[in-house]
């Protein structure tokens, strides 16, 4: 089965300590109260998503447990969804069980968010799950979330099309602005890709791959670099991409941007292994004509991690351990993941965090709409590419609204800017330190 080597281990291992200088200084998430199912009547949580696959999971979960009933909610992604979490919490209204990413964890849990998991979910993380994401959950001794998948980026394009406009499938971020050019010049209604504003997850990963470091520390305080050099690097070469109208910039997820791929508009995209999922149901017509590759590098093969999600229960809930009950069977057991990859109308092709579980989703997973191709093999190898040094900072969701806000208006460069300056002030807001 696909394994996380030691190595990847060892340098990810690192996120821990400097994440738990932010939840250190900050007050944390409260313990949850819990009820037990009384007056023989089911106990009832509340589960907020937006990821593929949660229907036909929380319906497998109701047919086969007695004593814990789910309702589920489906909300937006990113910073919206983010929001609609945060002002829940503060409302009193959250959801007992909700989707936080890797990136978010440490700014919902230093804000009081989260419950900690600890005492339900501690060994299950350590024993369930590699090294590497354990660091990114377990913060200060306590256990945040619970690990689902891990997302390195993917690229994916048609076979179809890259042979009817002579392209090869690019290995280098050169090559990839060679085939953009060469795709222009024979169509000038194509496009090689879409780069969209409105996805600071994928401009951090891409900084991430590049060697980029949005947040590190000095001593006891931190050091944003949002807008350091590697991260300048790819928004340059964004911005000149768009400035020679070599790729368009669709809003991420948006029709349009699905419009343009189903109609051989744009003719790849950059994504994750979770990315295959929606085109299944957003595409269904090009079943057979699509592929995935790595994605193109500076010139050594290195990725960074696009998403990638936990668990988490949040501050105000009743029923932790009944939460807990459910987040492991949808993060630990063959069940969970057969559920979720067996929904027809929003199938997920997530990488499950969890190796022992990689080879039941890759048997599971319909590949004939990728012609075949072991979508779970490649991103498994991806995994150890995964540049090393990576740090979430404690105000990350502000960060990502700075920079797409500024991005949409003048571009990546001055969307990486004005992270940075949200970075820093964030950092002092909350009253933690900023190195000089």
């Amino acid at each position: 089965m696909p394994r996380t080597s030691r190595s990847f281990r060892t340098r990810l291992a690192a996120t821990a300590a400097v994440a738990a200088l932010c939840l250190l200084a900050t007050a944390c998430g409260g313990d949850g109260s819990t009820d037990a199912a009384s007056n023989g009547k089911p106990v009832t949580i509340d589960y907020w998503t937006w990821t593929l696959g949660a229907k036909s999971t929380v319906e497998a979960f109701n047919r086969t447990h007695k004593d814990i009933k789910v309702r589920f909610t489906e909300i937006p992604s990113s910073t919206e969804g983010y929001s609609k979490l945060s002002n829940a919490v503060k409302a009193g209204n959250a959801p007992d069980v909700a989707t936080i990413e890797y990136q978010m964890v440490p700014e919902f849990a230093s804000q009081g968010n989260l419950i900690d998991l600890t005492e339900y979910a501690g060994e299950t993380v350590k024993t369930k799950f590699p090294e590497s994401l354990q660091s990114l959950v377990t913060f200060g001794g306590k256990t945040w979330t619970v690990p689902y998948d891990v997302a390195p980026q993917l690229y994916y394009y048609r076979t179809d099309l890259f042979k009817k406009y002579g392209i090869e499938v690019p290995a280098t971020w050169d090559q990839f602005e060679a085939a953009a050019a060469k795709v222009k010049k024979k169509d000038k209604n194509v496009r090689l890709a879409s780069m969209p504003k409105s996805d600071p997850a994928l401009l951090a990963a891409l900084s991430w791959q590049a060697g980029g470091k949005w947040f590190a520390t000095e001593g006891d305080a931190w050091k944003p670099g949002v807008d350091d050099a590697a991260t300048k690097k790819v928004a340059a070469y964004w911005d000149g991409l768009a400035e020679k109208d070599l790729v368009q910039s669709f809003t991420g997820y948006s029709p349009e941007e699905t419009k343009a791929r189903a109609t051989g508009k744009t003719l790849s995209f950059l994504g994750a292994s979770w990315s295959a999922g929606g085109m299944k149901t957003a595409m269904p017509d090009l079943k057979g004509k699509w592929a995935v590759a790595p994605l193109p590098n500076w010139g050594t093969a290195a990725t960074g991690n696009y998403g990638g999600t936990s668990y988490g229960v949040l501050k105000g809930s009743k029923h932790a351990e009944a939460a807990t009950e459910f987040i492991e069977w949808l993060t630990t057991s063959k069940a969970g993941v057969e559920a979720r990859l067996a929904d027809l109308e929003s199938p997920s092709s997530a990488l499950p965090a969890n190796p022992a579980l990689r080879t039941v989703a890759a048997a599971k997973f319909d590949t004939s709409y990728l012609n075949g191709q072991d979508l779970y093999k490649l991103a498994s190898e991806q995994v150890d590419t995964i540049v090393p040094g990576w740090t979430w900072g404690p105000n990350q969701m502000d960060v990502y609204t700075a920079v797409q806000d500024a991005a949409a208006k003048s571009g990546f460069t001055s969307g990486v800017e004005a992270g940075q300056r949200k970075a820093e002030s964030g950092i002092e807001e909350r009253g933690l330190k900023l190195a000089e």
